[in-house]
């Protein structure tokens, strides 16, 4: 006879769909962090379980360390670090609160002279780090560590007395862009799909969306990749589509790409789903671990972004 009362488990999707594949790699490979994302995006899993499992990485001031983003070893608090925990938060719609304040304050304590963020605080020195992110003592502003975090903090409605210099910031280093490369459009895009002037925000995202075109920053054909250049320092094809700005329909960088170049970078990027079930990590590979790591990462969010789009994953 059936044991009464025993909580129901989640179904798991079909064996052979692209969320089954992936849920056996996360299985295989995955931190405890984004196993639990998994379950909770795709297998109806609950958000405590990822709140648990983020605060092994949190530190007593309120950022985050130990490796929260691979490519950074050691347990001190980065910005790096404690955006990554953002999103994470934003994800299981549990950024606000306490917690939130906390890391406010952190990044208050480890902002520079003009109230923006660093892309590495000198703390890391001593311990390993990508060689594409050098520590130097004296780190200058960075809209690649700023836009995501402000982005994010007015997504959902977050407000901090930091928060209004650094967004001064960021309106100052997306309207004077000129040179770039993509991580940094992305973290512009970041900013302006959740900066409180919606005009404003607006007028500088169309101006960056020519900025991305006229230097051929989004790869627009993936049967074509050696007419796009890959930015300087940056590994071999490590190219960045269309999906890679435009995260969800929503966002203002869709309105840069027509429905058929978003549609070639979506089938683009369901076909680079591998045969161990996970997505590649493109940039530069530097230790075992942390290419390791960041592949369910990595795999987590192509699936988010197909589905995003509408794309079935199963």
């Amino acid at each position: 006879m059936a044991e009464t009362g025993a909580p129901s488990l989640p179904q798991s999707p079909p064996p052979h769909t692209s969320v089954a594949r992936a849920e056996r790699f996360v299985w295989l490979t995955a931190r405890v962090l984004e196993q639990r994302l998994f379950a909770h995006h795709f297998r109806g899993g609950a958000a405590d379980p990822v709140e648990t499992a983020l605060d092994a990485y949190r530190n007593e001031d309120g950022g985050y360390g130990h490796a929260l983003e691979p490519d950074l070893r050691g347990p001190v608090s980065q910005p790096l670090h404690t955006a990554h925990a953002l999103r994470v938060l934003d994800a299981v719609g549990r950024c606000a609160g306490q917690r939130v304040e906390r890391i406010c304050r952190y990044l208050t304590s480890v902002s520079t002279a003009d109230g923006a963020l660093p892309a590495i605080h000198p703390s890391q020195r001593g311990y390993p780090a990508a060689p594409f992110v050098p520590v130097v003592d004296d780190p200058p502003s960075a809209l690649l560590a700023t836009g995501p975090v402000v982005g994010l903090l007015h997504r959902n409605e977050v407000w901090h007395a930091w928060l209004f210099r650094a967004t001064d910031f960021c309106w100052q280093a997306v309207e004077s862009l000129e040179e770039s490369h993509p991580y940094e459009i992305e973290a512009a895009v970041a900013f302006l799909d959740s900066a409180p002037d919606r005009p404003r925000a607006e007028a500088a995202a169309d101006r960056l969306g020519r900025l991305v075109r006229a230097h051929r920053l989004a790869a627009l054909d993936p049967d074509g990749l050696d007419a796009y250049p890959v930015a300087p320092g940056y590994a071999p094809g490590e190219h960045h589509f269309p999906y890679d700005y435009a995260r969800t329909p929503q966002s203002l960088a869709r309105a840069w790409f027509t429905d058929d170049e978003m549609a070639r970078a979506l089938d683009h990027l369901a076909a680079q789903q591998q045969e161990d079930g996970g997505w590649p990590v493109k940039w530069r590979h530097w230790a075992p671990a942390p290419a390791l790591e960041a592949r369910p990462v990595v795999t987590v969010e192509a699936l988010r972004t197909l589905r995003a789009h509408g794309r079935p994953v199963g």
